[in-house]
């Protein structure tokens, strides 16, 4: 378990320097350089929130069916590299749409693919520890992105193009550590017909339909990340070099909590500390969206909103692993996560809308709002997941 689970990390790693160096600039360079007004970065956002929905189950099928589901990754690992050095080229919106989107089918090809060999190589009572395990060094990756791209801003300022270089450069090692180092493991296959009315029976039964619809309720009302740091930008009014620190916050307290809440998942319930995140994200929103201000607020901000990811993006396909058979498992974890993605599409679009209307704060309110309303029906559909689990 160790050594596949570990090398995977290192992948997720590098991939997550290369990533987040991209993420930590973009929302400042297309609202800031590329003039793009919200409601237009709400879409592109939206677009990198949900448009890798398109390819997370045919990615979970494809390992699935050959099950070989490494070579599946490296194809998407390979594709969200190409699109950082095509980030050069790109000037107008269609042509960072394009690019945008690019990586993003690349990320929902790779995701399913992985997590169903991270849960192959792990024992099925650690997998919370497992994934957190990977999601610790994932995170790693998204601490070490953000601290570069403020390192090359602030050596070359507005050096966007530096950025995008950089980031390639260690998108690249990545993929060569996942071709030349990652076991091949074989995650048992049948024919495609049968393996295929096996995935949709199993994506379509009862034991994920409850913890789908509890992901999709959700998920509508999770904004992008970007947006959340977009607000306390201008909250603050924070120098532009200094944006990309601000997904470093989350990311440290990400890095930290990841591995003690899988491991908690493990012992108290995935279902419970599923819930335990999302109020922790509510958390996030008031105190961003009410009036507190100054670097103590944007902090607290920062490390509920790290929180969050740390008791969910790990424990979800940790949750999904167990209610489906294993030779169906990716397929089952890239229904779950086609959901999220979708979900947020819808988040970024309206969000965007909400902030032109009603404004930066009682926009944040108001999805605070609803996600408490939200959050007693999402624990009624997923406490029987933690049941079935249990049995």
């Amino acid at each position: 378990m160790a050594t596949t689970v570990l090398l995977l990390g290192v992948v997720s790693m590098l991939t997550d320097v290369s990533s987040e160096m991209v993420a930590a600039v973009l929302p400042l360079y297309l609202t800031a350089q590329v003039g793009l007004g919200y409601l237009a970065y709400g879409f592109v956002d939206g677009l990198y929130q949900g448009v890798s929905a398109f390819v997370r189950i045919a990615g979970g099928y494809a390992g699935d069916r050959g099950g070989r589901p490494k070579w599946v990754a490296g194809v998407g690992y390979a594709v969200s590299a190409v699109s950082r050095i095509a980030l050069l080229p790109a000037q107008g919106f269609a042509a960072i749409t394009a690019v945008v989107t690019a990586d993003r089918l690349g990320k929902g090809l790779r995701t399913a693919p992985r997590d169903a060999l991270i849960a192959a190589a792990s024992e099925p009572a650690a997998l919370g520890r497992a994934f957190g395990v990977h999601r610790t060094l994932d995170t790693v990756g998204a601490v070490l992105g953000p601290l570069l791209a403020f390192a090359v801003l602030a050596a070359v300022p507005h050096s966007y193009d530096s950025v995008f270089i950089t980031s390639f450069s260690f998108a690249v090692v990545g993929v060569a550590v996942l071709v030349l180092f990652v076991p091949n493991l074989r995650t048992g296959a049948t024919t495609g017909r049968v393996r295929l009315r096996r995935v949709m029976a199993e994506i379509a039964g009862p034991r994920l339909r409850r913890p789908l619809a509890a992901t999709a309720l959700l998920g509508v009302l999770t904004i992008g990340d970007g947006f959340l740091y977009l607000s306390l930008q201008q909250r603050d009014d924070l120098a532009a070099a200094m944006f990309p620190l601000l997904y470093v916050g989350s990311n440290v307290a990400y890095l930290i909590l990841a591995l003690p809440l899988g491991r908690l998942a493990d012992r108290v319930g995935r279902a419970r500390v599923l819930v335990g995140g999302h109020l922790a994200l509510v958390a996030a929103y008031l105190a961003a969206g009410g009036p507190f201000t100054g670097v103590t607020a944007t902090i607290v901000v920062l490390l509920l909103l790290g929180t969050f990811y740390a008791a969910t993006d790990g424990v979800l396909p940790a949750l999904i692993s167990r209610l489906i058979g294993a030779e169906t498992r990716g397929s089952g974890i890239a229904a779950a996560q086609t959901v999220v993605a979708l979900a947020r599409f819808v988040a970024a679009v309206g969000f965007g809308s909400l902030w032109v209307v009603l404004g930066r704060g009682h926009a944040l309110l108001l999805v605070a709002a609803l996600l408490v309303a939200a959050l007693p029906a999402a624990w009624w559909l997923l406490r029987p997941a933690d049941r079935t689990v249990a049995a």
